[in-house]
């Protein structure tokens, strides 16, 4: 049997927006269970990944048969407070056009939701948006 490996996955979804938020202008990005100390003002995204949901596609022992596994990844974007949601909406755009419905090593992504906004954003002091897809691979056994 040969279970997925759900850590390349997660390198593959992380590892993209990794790579589009270094470039001009670079966004710092945070990923789960990360340290970080936000600098007042700037803007930063936070990444998290989180698998759900499995399905059989097919029937059968442990060889020769396939599952679905279907995960969430959620972007909250954090700008500085006071001063309009345009740069948090950019950054969140940036981030649709990454993922909408694209496949990637194996990973089909579907249309994204938001940016939507967040009446109590955490840490206080910034703007807060977030933007979510889904995301599944098939695993074979």
């Amino acid at each position: 049997m040969a279970a997925a490996d759900i850590n390349s996955v997660r390198a593959t979804i992380e590892g993209r927006l990794a790579t589009e938020l270094a470039s001009s202008p670079a966004i710092s990005v945070v990923f789960q269970n990360m340290a970080f100390e936000p600098t007042p003002n700037s803007s930063f995204v936070q990444c998290l990944t989180t698998f759900g949901a499995n399905q059989y596609l097919s029937q059968g022992s442990t060889t020769n048969s396939q599952n679905r596994i279907v995960g969430l990844v959620v972007f909250n974007i954090f700008s500085g407070k006071g001063v309009g949601p345009g740069a948090n909406l950019v950054i969140g755009k940036r981030i649709r056009d990454l993922y909408n419905r694209e496949i990637v090593s194996g990973v089909f992504f579907d249309a994204p939701n938001g940016p939507e906004v967040l009446a109590s954003p955490a840490p206080e002091g910034y703007f807060q948006t977030r933007v979510s897809v889904t995301f599944e691979f098939i695993e074979e056994l």
